[in-house]
């Protein structure tokens, strides 16, 4: 891992060797992975990444594992969709999906955890454990599954039913507390100590874990023929993506691999019932004010923000802005997405589309930006958050009579206005394999 220097903290700078550390005993501040990035733009190339596996581990120069066989579902190599259909609705012009619903177990949280488990397992760690508001359980016990490692999941007790059962199905152990996701990561911190043979992905090894957030920016580059985007919609629970996102890109402009660091606005999105960070950068202020989580967006209810210091100011210094949205505004988003684009997301990707919405229309998201937003979950894992608002057109008998009644009037049908025919714009889908083809212009 000649990559690697070290772990350094955020805030004091002081230096710790690689191991399950994650909070600077000095200062008490989170530490980051350290590279050695003179090293890396020594070997890695673009057709070395061309060459690598069909998943995030064809960036393996620039991630923090040693091992040759990592813990790996196939995460990552997911397409990155041209939204022209969802950019015409908004007033935008070049607008990208980022779709990690096409993830092994629907989320892009498997590209965390690929990376922290395959580290946790080169520490020593037998068994895998996470405080989880879902789509990290759903993770956390397939892949513990897949490396023959016993798993232990912390929940609230409130999740969604498919979320629960998604994790149960691998067969671990999956704990449910009465209690909202701050309680159950505060109890995860203290299990911590009391466990100390169990690799906590999001607390004792956080600090390689939050690493695998980094892939998304490097896909999205690649797959526009190595060119960084304008502008990127991030959701934020605990913050963690959006601060990995930025230093993805950075990092690819360090090594060589955009030729020089890009400029990349980040913008982050919020569920209005837990929006700590939207509320700080609408206030102007520095302080990230805890709050209890109200929001069908549950798996961004996560209502005191490891990250969201960090996040904000990400956000900040790369002149995006922070925006939080209704539940009904969640819900409009999940199914303008899922009409325009064919895509369904989880409430997260609705928070995601309606904060666009928010920004585009507000004119933060220009018209002549390349912009991408990151849709993180699939809705099957959601579907309660549409409970009553999508049901069938209607209901009919079974005769021809009463189905031309009742739908033969029907708008958009038989190539009449509105239809989706041959004349609409036809919507890309481009995986890393395509940077062969010419690249995309702005």
């Amino acid at each position: 891992m000649d990559q690697v220097t070290g772990l350094r903290c955020r805030e004091c700078g002081r230096e710790f060797p690689v191991e399950a550390l994650h909070v600077c005993d000095f200062c008490f501040g989170p530490l980051e992975v350290a590279y050695d990035y003179e090293a890396i733009a020594a070997t890695v190339t673009r057709e070395r990444i061309a060459a690598g596996p069909r998943s995030i581990w064809r960036y393996r120069d620039l991630l923090p594992v040693d091992d040759a066989a990592p813990v790996d579902l196939g995460a990552g190599f997911t397409p990155l969709v041209r939204a022209d259909r969802l950019a015409a609705e908004l007033g935008l012009g070049e607008l990208w999906i980022k779709d990690d619903t096409a993830n092994p177990t629907g989320s892009f949280k498997d590209r965390v955890v690929s990376v922290a488990l395959t580290k946790a397992r080169e520490l020593g760690f037998k068994v895998a454990a996470c405080a989880s508001t879902g789509n990290l359980a759903n993770s956390v016990a397939a892949h513990a599954a897949r490396a023959g490692m016993a798993s232990v999941v912390l929940i609230p007790s409130d999740l969604e039913a498919a979320k629960i059962t998604m994790t149960s199905v691998y067969g671990g152990t999956v704990v449910a507390v009465d209690g909202t996701y701050d309680d159950v990561n505060r109890l995860c911190a203290e299990l911590t100590s009391e466990h100390p043979t169990w690799a906590f992905v999001n607390v004792n090894v956080r600090t390689f874990y939050a690493e695998g957030s980094k892939t998304l920016a490097f896909e999205v580059a690649e797959q526009l023929g190595w060119q960084a985007p304008d502008h990127v919609v991030v959701p934020i629970a605990s913050g963690s993506q959006l601060t990995k996102v930025a230093k993805g890109f950075a990092e690819l402009g360090r090594v060589g691999l955009l030729g020089e660091v890009p400029s990349v606005r980040i913008s982050g999105a919020q569920a209005a019932g837990c929006s700590p960070v939207a509320t700080a950068f609408a206030e102007g202020t520095d302080a990230i004010r805890p709050v209890k989580p109200s929001t069908i967006a549950k798996s961004l209810s996560i209502g005191n923000p490891a990250d969201g210091w960090y996040a904000l100011q990400a956000i900040r210094e790369s002149g995006g802005a922070c925006a939080a949205v209704t539940d009904d505004e969640i819900v409009e988003g999940i199914r303008l997405l899922a009409r325009t684009e064919g895509i369904f997301a989880e409430t997260a990707g609705g928070v995601t589309i309606a904060t666009l919405a928010k920004l585009a229309a507000q004119g933060v998201v220009r018209r002549d930006e390349r912009v991408v937003a990151l849709v993180t979950g699939h809705g099957l894992k959601t579907v309660e958050a549409l409970a009553g608002v999508v049901r069938p057109t209607v209901t009919i008998a079974p005769t021809l009579d009463a189905f031309d009644a009742a739908v033969g009037s029907l708008s958009g049908l038989d190539g009449a206005s509105g239809a989706p025919g041959a004349a609409d714009p036809v919507p890309s889908t481009v995986t890393p394999a395509a940077t062969t083809q010419e690249e995309p212009t702005r």
